[in-house]
């Protein structure tokens, strides 16, 4: 049996200030494409469908598309809910449309209740579990305690049970929304670590023939019957270096695994560029990020003036600027109220100069503005005091 794996789609998400859902859209005219032209038994979402709990309505609107469109190609959906969805709003009217063959599985109590799909070898069970909040299910599962690994192992021994009451040689596959031991995380993940260790060991899947993950956004094998195939855009610059797609799984008639990564379609490049500003803007090796969305760290000893509009002359989809001066030195021993001890507000002020500029100190005109400011604040104070 052939299935694609994909996840965390998260429609409604942003990039930085760009409105992500017309790659959105592209990527679910991808996936239908994908589907037709690898003739796939059944398609695979593992959570993080929306990016909220309340997403904005054209994520539903093009959410409500894209299952319209699987329905039509006759290609059984599962799909669960991830950390990110409202598993309740997600789920509503999940038993009718199942009926049209899209299955929707965001109940943990109904993790054992597989989506039964038949090819020439014989059955095969998808068994969907949404994303598992450890002091909600903690007493659904009757698990040991409030973690990660305990309520994913509870759940896990419940579809474990119902499998070896299935007739003999039938495979199966978990859907699976969680943070497996030894994935690479990104900064656009939403740390699920909350009511208890978020990691769970890959040994949690172990019985079953393939594991569909979702959260992490990079893809990846965790072993070979356990996989993420990440999120199909990047949300964050620490996606920089990811090559996005979606798992081709065969399915064999013993559960032989063989997989293949579909590409799916880049908006835009990312890069990371760092240096200074001249640097950045004068250097023909970066002549290839012009068209790229652009995360700058700028490490000029005194800030640049202007720097975003003149980074924006060359990259002209620059959509991130740090400041990281070279040779700045800072104590992290010293908290910042020791640091501040016995200074006064001029000093402090001055202080901050040098900080932004990277150590290069407030002139004799620039300390003079500073004084005046701070007299006129102590006038006003004195005036609205005694007018108490």
């Amino acid at each position: 049996m052939k299935f694609l794996h994909t996840s965390d789609w998260h429609l409604g998400r942003s990039f930085h200030r760009v409105n992500m859902l017309g790659a959105q859209a592209a990527f679910v005219d991808h996936l239908v494409e994908a589907v037709r032209e690898h003739e796939v038994d059944a398609v695979l979402v593992a959570g993080d469908v929306y990016d909220r709990a309340v997403p904005p309505l054209p994520a539903v609107e093009l959410y409500d598309r894209a299952l319209h469109r699987l329905a039509d190609l006759g290609v059984p959906t599962v799909m669960i809910s991830g950390n990110h969805d409202s598993a309740r709003r997600l789920g509503v009217g999940a038993g009718l449309i199942g009926r049209a063959g899209i299955h929707l599985r965001t109940d943990p109590a109904g993790c054992a209740d597989p989506v039964v799909l038949a090819d020439v070898h014989g059955d095969v069970a998808f068994y969907g579990l949404p994303y598992l909040e450890p002091a909600l299910v903690k007493d659904t599962f009757a698990a040991e305690k409030v973690s990660h690994e305990a309520v994913l192992g509870a759940a896990m021994d419940r579809i474990r049970a119902d499998l070896a009451g299935r007739a003999p040689g039938t495979r199966s596959v978990v859907l699976a929304h969680a943070f497996v031991t030894g994935g690479q995380a990104s900064d656009s993940e939403r740390d699920i670590a909350v009511g208890g260790v978020e990691a769970v060991p890959a040994s949690v899947f172990d019985g079953v023939d393939y594991a569909a993950l979702g959260h992490l956004h990079g893809c990846q094998t965790i072993n070979e019957r356990v996989r993420y195939s990440g999120s199909p855009l990047a949300y964050s610059f620490s996606e920089t270096a990811h090559r996005k797609t979606m798992w081709l799984i065969d399915l064999g008639p013993a559960g032989e695994i063989t997989a293949e990564r579909i590409d799916t379609p880049v908006p835009r490049p990312l890069a990371r560029l760092r240096g200074r500003l001249e640097d950045l803007l004068e250097d023909p090796a970066h002549t290839a990020y012009e068209d790229s969305w652009i995360e700058a760290t700028l490490t000029d000893p005194a800030r640049p003036e202007d720097p975003m509009a003149r980074l924006a002359a060359r990259f002209p989809h620059t959509l991130s600027l740090a400041f990281d001066p070279e040779g700045r030195e800072e104590d992290g021993t010293a908290s910042y109220a020791q640091r501040l001890k016995g200074r006064s507000d001029q000093e402090i002020a001055e202080d901050f100069v040098a900080h932004v500029r990277g150590g290069g100190s407030a002139d004799e005109a620039e300390r003079a503005v500073l004084r005046g400011a701070f007299e006129a604040v102590r006038a006003e104070d004195g005036r609205q005091e005694a007018g108490r």
